[in-house]
């Protein structure tokens, strides 16, 4: 038990989570040795598979990872979303996101919390004891609050993120080297607020393991170069969270997860350039570059990542697809995807996913007619700048994100993770810290 624990003189339950940007829990399952921590907390409590969110981009997944609720809650459905009305887009900040976070829920229960680097939380909250923002806060300097923990952050070594152009130079030693400083920075960083011991819930990410995948999996896959820097890179991370584990409190529970899994990317591919081809699509002029330049018979078009719209009359300003016939047009757009084969043949969909499948909230206006979740080695991008082809294998990313196959660890001996996703972390989080919610809340359970 703590010091401050000690101090106060109660029993309130006390967890630690520490989110990892794309890890695959394969590569823990297939490398034991690289990964001791979190094997041994599989081992005495448990540990496997999850399933992702849809569709599986960052930027969607975080918010529902903290919030246990699907993106029909959180207003978020990717790295750009289409503005209500408009074929205006946006990136997603912190303040798009419509449902409560686990920290919210904590705080409102009393309880102090510590969130550090949480992608999709720009500008930090006020509210919570201290937070520092994570992926695509522009500096540490507006990011994190309070004061003294912000002049810490700015006068350490510590990064928001690993410069992702580093990544595309054939020479990966830079990227590499920068991406361990990160990971390393930010562990400081974890086990200073934890050595503080004034927390409730302690929320860390490292997203950093995310930029080396979408890099450095080709190498991994294909025994290349820099697989056994990678291999150093997960061996230190691991280590990182041993160190952090060692030093929390008795009464903390830690859990470690993953947002999505990660393959081997073969082609990126561009689903305007496609849906032009095939007739859904036309734009204004040749010089286009964005939703806006779309035509008004434009019938579909495509967000990343692999999210597919119906132009609807009456939802899109120049929608052209009636009502009457929006159950129609989406059958016929659905057979076409599960009809595209990519250029080896394979299908480039693994199976195409209906809006209210997976979408319920009342944030819905702005959600995909239609998501796919693609075959390995196709990343669905969306391309309304011309392209040459749809289908482009001469990018510097060999890695690409799967739906399956993201990863969790729970430090419980009560613990079962089986048949889980990501809405269940969340649910996790607030049972072992005995926080109660309604049972229509949230979307997932507890695996406590």
């Amino acid at each position: 038990m703590g010091l401050f624990d000690r101090l106060r003189g109660n029993d309130t339950p006390r967890v630690a989570f520490i989110g990892i940007d794309g890890l695959p829990h394969s590569l823990v399952a297939d490398n034991p040795d690289t990964f001791p921590t979190l094997s041994a907390i599989a081992e005495e409590g448990d540990g496997g598979p999850i399933d992702s969110a849809v569709p599986p981009e960052s930027s969607a997944c975080w918010p529902v990872l903290t919030s246990g609720v699907n993106p029909g809650e959180t207003g978020v459905y990717g790295f750009q979303d289409r503005e209500v009305g408009s074929y205006d887009t946006y990136v997603p900040m912190g303040r798009d996101v419509q449902a409560t976070r686990v920290w919210d829920r904590a705080t409102d229960a009393g309880l102090n919390a510590t969130v550090l680097n949480v992608p999709v939380t720009f500008p930090p909250q006020r509210t919570v004891q201290r937070m520092v923002s994570g992926y695509l806060s522009p500096d540490v300097d507006k990011a994190a609050h309070p004061e003294e923990f912000r002049k810490y952050l700015t006068e350490s070594d510590y990064r928001l993120s690993v410069n992702a152009k580093l990544g595309h130079r054939d020479d990966k030693t830079k990227f590499i080297e920068q991406a361990r400083q990160t990971i390393d920075a930010r562990a400081a960083a974890f086990s200073r607020c934890v050595e503080m011991d004034d927390w409730d819930l302690f929320v860390g990410v490292f997203s950093a393991p995310d930029r080396i995948n979408h890099f450095l999996w080709g190498d991994y896959e294909t025994e290349g170069p820099y697989r056994e820097a990678m291999l150093d890179f997960y061996a230190a991370l691991d280590e990182h969270i041993g160190e952090i584990r060692r030093a929390l409190p008795n009464d903390v529970r830690l859990v470690v997860g993953s947002t999505h899994g990660f393959t081997r990317l073969q082609y990126d591919v561009y689903c305007n350039e496609w849906l032009e081809e095939e007739g859904w699509l036309s734009y204004e002029d040749d010089d286009h570059g964005s939703l806006a330049d779309i035509a008004d018979d434009a019938r579909a078009y495509s967000l990343v990542p692999g999210r597919f719209y119906l132009n609807v009359e009456g939802r899109e300003p120049n929608g052209v697809v009636a009502e009457s016939e929006y159950e129609s047009a989406r059958q016929s757009l659905r057979a076409d995807l599960e009809a595209w084969e990519g250029p080896d043949g394979n299908p480039v969909a693994k199976r195409v996913v209906e809006r209210e499948t997976v979408f319920r909230g009342d944030h819905e206006a702005i959600a995909p007619d239609l998501v796919v979740i693609p075959n390995e080695g196709f990343d669905l991008k969306a391309g309304f700048r011309p392209h040459d082809s749809v289908f482009d294998t001469t990018g510097p990313r060999t890695g690409m994100h799967t739906f399956e196959d993201a990863a969790l660890f729970v430090d419980h001996p009560d613990a079962k993770v089986e048949d889980a996703d990501l809405l269940d972390i969340a649910p996790t989080l607030l049972r072992l810290l005995d926080i109660d919610y309604g049972r229509t809340d949230l979307d997932g359970a507890s695996l406590i």
